[in-house]
């Protein structure tokens, strides 16, 4: 096997302070502090945010620094415990008739706007109907199914499909399905709508004020339809782009939580040994999120699969989970994560193996020239921290050592966004979340029919094969889960042999909490969710 490239020095001196690996949660000294019997009502609680978002209306935007902030601000129909079971939120009960096709959903009483106005089911219609197939990279293929969204009364609604879709009740989680405000937004231009700069939403904290480059600033709202909620009397977001300094606010107590990367995995074994701190993976079960590199398939070499192949061969993915991600996660074995529904190991497998790399670009006649290179691209970091970054580097060098010169571009996280939507890349690193279901978190990405300029996270790439359009569809509409497994295994079989995206983690993330806090984290969504039960001990 060829030796590895070499990254930094200061890469390799990190690397080598940090352990490989975490056990599943951590050491001991990282596991939740039990909560005391009784919430403490008050207190403030200092979160990390990084990157700042984009924006907070989570109907515009579902980047994931924006679901953290406005996961307290807006809700959904339903949330999912631990186990992917639907519970309530703002559909207090719900009903499914024994044909599948008809859902029927009774909203909670008293629900107010946070400027006041009342929640009702012309809500609920205007946001599925409307707002969202127009804004959300999801909305078409989860809720074009509906033959009808009908409002019965203020409090009922009723959703008809046309066909059956078995994961249609997993649908409502609140980045999916944020219910949008439709007296603030009906018959306005959605992007354009000067309220987007405070949103509005029915959730247990309101938008105060936003300080750019500083905080993110949410107040308890006094209206909140749960009655006694939240505990918490604030929370402010904390902005802290360097690493070092987030790490240390953790340490010193300035902030009381961080997730997903906001901590530089090399950091977090250090971490979790404060007495100070708990650590968990819970949480993340209903993403169960997925990276890869994204190849734009308009691009030339991209367009043939030996191409992409070969970038999977140049890799060493297991490289890639033990030295920058230091453990956490997994290697990905295709397009559906190892803990989602329907998933099969089942598939091509592609081991680091450079020389393999090599000669499938000798077959496509990309011989090297004088300097040993093949072909030339430009690689576009995912703007999330150091570790991404580090991820560039050793793509650079990986891919350099089979002659795919590669050239590193940096952006923000807005510009990122807006390139990537806009197909204004050439390869670029990104992870997209599973959503409990096949039908909702991996179709999309590689659905012929989702390829739409200027929305993110969707068919970015280009891809298109009928048959996997046909599979997909058929899939969704399965009952039978044997043979639904039948055709994702399918899919997952030729999707692997076409290497549409390079499938790099499953990736597992640590959310490192004050033991101050308390009932935080209590469902599948972890720090997306309302935050209506979190609170904070005196001590």
């Amino acid at each position: 096997m060829t030796s590895q490239p070499l990254l930094s020095r200061r890469w390799l001196l990190a690397a080598g302070c940090a352990a490989v690996a975490l056990p599943p949660d951590g050491p001991a000294t990282a596991a939740p502090a039990p909560a005391p019997a009784t919430p403490v009502r008050g207190g403030t609680l200092n979160a990390i945010i990084q990157p700042e978002p984009p924006l907070l209306v989570m109907g515009l935007n579902q980047q994931a620094p924006t679901q953290t902030v406005a996961g307290k601000i807006y809700e959904s129909l339903l949330t999912y415990d631990f186990e992917l079971n639907p519970k309530p939120s703002l559909a207090r009960a719900w009903e499914v008739s024994a044909d599948g096709l008809t859902y029927t959903f009774h909203l909670q009483d008293g629900v107010k706007w946070h400027d006041g106005a009342p929640f009702s089911a012309r809500d609920v219609v205007f946001t599925f109907k409307t707002f969202l197939m127009e804004t959300h990279p999801r909305a078409r293929a989860l809720f074009g199914r509906c033959s009808s969204i009908e409002a019965i009364d203020d409090t009922t609604v009723v959703f008809r499909l046309s066909e059956p879709f078995p994961a249609f009740l997993q649908c409502f989680e609140v980045s999916n399905a944020p219910l949008m405000p439709a007296h603030i937004y009906e018959g306005t231009d959605f992007r354009a709508n000067p309220k987007n700069a405070t949103p509005i939403g029915t959730g247990p904290f309101r938008f105060d004020e936003w300080v750019k480059g500083s905080h993110i600033h949410l107040v308890a709202f006094p209206e909140y339809w749960q009655k006694g909620k939240p505990y918490l009397k604030d929370i402010y977001f904390r902005i802290i782009p360097d690493a070092a300094s987030r790490a240390l606010a953790l340490e010193t107590g300035e902030v009381m939580q961080s997730q997903f990367t906001d901590i530089e995995p090399f950091d977090v074994p250090r971490l979790v040994k404060n007495p100070k701190l708990q650590m968990t993976k819970k949480g993340y079960e209903f993403v169960a999120p997925l990276m890869w590199l994204e190849l734009n398939t308009r691009v030339k070499p991209l367009d043939d699969k030996r191409f992409r192949q070969a970038i999977m061969y140049a890799l060493d993915r297991q490289f890639i989970r033990d030295k920058i991600w230091f453990g956490l996660g997994r290697v990905a074995t295709g397009p559906i994560n190892s803990v989602t529904k329907f998933y099969d190991p089942n598939v091509r497998k592609y081991p680091y193996d450079p020389a393999k790399a090599k000669a499938l670009l000798d077959e496509m006649g990309l011989k090297p020239d004088a300097k040993g290179v093949r072909a030339s691209l430009k690689f576009m970091p995912l703007p999330y921290g150091e570790t991404w970054l580090r991820l560039g580097e050793y793509i650079k060098q990986a891919l350099g050592r089979v002659g795919i010169a590669i050239t590193l571009e940096s952006t923000d996280a807005a510009g990122w966004g807006r390139r990537e939507a806009n197909w204004d890349f050439d390869i670029t690193a990104n992870m997209l979340y599973q959503y409990a279901d096949p039908a909702i978190g991996v179709a999309r990405t590689y659905l012929s029919s989702n390829i739409r300029k200027g929305v993110m996270f969707t068919n970015t790439m280009g891809y298109s094969n009928p048959e996997v359009d046909t599979l997909f569809e058929q899939a969704a509409r399965e009952v039978d889960p044997a043979k639904r497994q039948a055709l994702y295994s399918r899919l997952q079989k030729i999707l692997v042999e076409d290497v549409p995206v390079a499938w790099l983690l499953e990736l597992e993330f640590p959310t490192i909490q004050s033991r101050r806090l308390h009932n935080a984290i209590t469902t599948a969504i972890g720090v997306n969710e309302t935050y209506a039960d979190a609170w904070l001990d005196a001590s």
